[in-house]
């Protein structure tokens, strides 16, 4: 059972934002960053049937470039020290599935929206592979209802452009973030534990 972010952590799909950086030439410059388009989207299982959940209701809420972003922003994004800070933002209560308002429900429960209505993920680095170009690790620290964990989420980017095309995908157990699988149907229906996030995202440096 899987479920899946659909990011664009960007237009989300997730990933609609705009942000402010820090100082630029040499040391970093206050550019505006944005999220072209983004989607994501949690994809699972039960023991009935599999289901999906999406939403675009992501921003940007920290991006800090380095002096390594010399230039265009997309071509050096992967270099080290280009990007020393960068946090998102996800409004849990905007994921919807296609299967109704009733699955919606044991959602938001089981991801406790009222005292956390924000899912976040801030970056520590950036782990080139070297596998294949334009892929990456990103590290960073993963709060889904009020739980922290360190995650790797492998990623993919390419160039288009004055945009950067940034899609990943990410396994997890919402029982590793204290959620309780949802149940329905008085526990006849029972959801898997693991869930797989996967974002596709399109990031912009918006011309000045």
């Amino acid at each position: 059972m899987k479920r899946r972010f659909l990011l664009g952590w960007s237009a989300a799909a997730m990933l609609a934002m705009s942000l402010s950086l820090a100082a630029r030439p040499a040391a970093m410059a206050d550019t505006p960053l944005a999220f072209d388009s983004a989607k994501v989207t949690i994809a699972g299982t039960s023991n009935i049937h599999e289901y999906t959940a999406s939403t675009t209701k992501v921003r940007v809420t920290r991006a800090q470039l380095g002096a390594a972003i010399d230039g265009h922003f997309c071509d050096n994004a992967l270099k080290p020290g280009a990007v020393e800070g960068f946090e998102i933002s996800v409004a849990a209560g905007t994921l919807k599935s296609p299967k109704g308002d009733a699955l919606d429900k044991n959602m938001y429960k089981a991801l406790k929206v009222e005292q956390f209505p924000e899912i976040t993920f801030r970056l520590s680095r950036l782990d080139l592979t070297g596998k294949t170009a334009g892929a990456a690790k990103a590290v960073g620290v993963l709060t889904i209802a009020g739980t922290e964990r360190e995650v790797a989420i492998d990623i993919a980017t390419r160039v288009d452009g004055e945009k950067l095309d940034v899609q990943g995908t990410l396994d997890l157990l919402m029982t590793d973030f204290g959620i309780k699988p949802p149940t329905a149907m008085m526990g006849m229906l029972k959801t898997d534990p693991k869930v797989t996030v996967t974002f596709e995202t399109v990031l912009a440096m918006p011309l000045s």
